[in-house]
């Protein structure tokens, strides 16, 4: 199930998924759903109009989240956490309807750098967003295809496809995210130093629990790692655990 927003991610992401499609040793069946939440003014005619020149099944499914969110968090108030929640679980009950063995999502590189800056200053905790994620509910499994992928370049390959773009006027519009504040910080590193983004996205891969204070995931006591405790417990993507990552523009 591939979750289609309307953004350059997902369309970039929808595209990626159905030319390997075509050429990946399995074989795997895509079927794209997008989440009409009813948002004033949402041009609900360009994802279908899109869609129907694709060879893709697909489902639109309407439900007022943004009446909910509206109703819920006060004015001036981050709408964010809450849409996502709805959004999340209205998603994982699709995939259940489906029988979609995994829900695919649009989120990249920068994505997973920005949420972990959220988790560390914010947050109090070092984690981020999984490349593959067993959801707590022990059926759905996440997996973010594009989590090796800058921004910068999923939007020029988005510009060059001309994908029909749909804004988000719900919580992408809001002014004074803290997101968009970790969002202009590697932005601003990214252009003094580029290898400063890929040498971070290689940490999240490259964790040492004997070098920091975690006393559930180390023993320090008697110097060695507790029993049982995994990459998954830090909240780290499978397939970044060990292996060095580099993204930039020119690769």
């Amino acid at each position: 199930m591939v979750c289609l927003s309307g953004g350059k991610d997902s369309y970039t992401l929808l595209d990626m998924l159905l030319h390997l499609q075509k050429v990946a040793p399995i074989d795997f069946s895509l079927v794209a759903v997008n989440l009409d939440q009813k948002q004033p003014g949402f041009p609900k005619h360009v994802l279908p109009a899109y869609l129907d020149t694709l060879p893709v099944d697909y489902r639109i499914i309407e439900e007022d989240t943004y009446s909910i969110v509206k109703d819920k968090i006060p004015e001036g108030a981050t709408t964010c956490g809450l849409c996502s929640r709805l959004r999340r679980g209205i998603l994982y009950r699709v995939a259940d309807e489906l029988g979609a063995t995994k829900i695919a999502l649009g989120h990249h590189a920068d994505d997973l750098l920005e949420t972990l800056l959220l988790n560390l200053f914010h947050g109090g905790s070092i984690k981020s967003m999984p490349a593959k994620l067993h959801a707590d509910n022990g059926r759905n499994i996440v997996i973010r295809p594009l989590a090796y992928c800058r921004e910068k370049d999923i939007t020029i390959y988005s510009q060059m496809q001309g994908f029909p773009i749909i804004p988000c006027d719900l919580c992408g519009s809001q002014p004074n995210l803290q997101r968009q504040n970790m969002k202009q910080m590697i932005a601003q590193w990214d252009a003094q130093d580029p290898s400063r983004v890929a040498s971070m996205l290689t940490a999240m891969g490259n964790v040492k629990p004997s070098h920091l204070l975690d006393k559930s995931l180390y023993d320090f006591q008697d110097n060695q790692r507790i029993a049982g405790s995994t990459d998954d417990e830090l909240g780290l993507p499978a397939t970044l655990s060990g292996i060095p990552v580099v993204c930039s523009a020119e690769v």
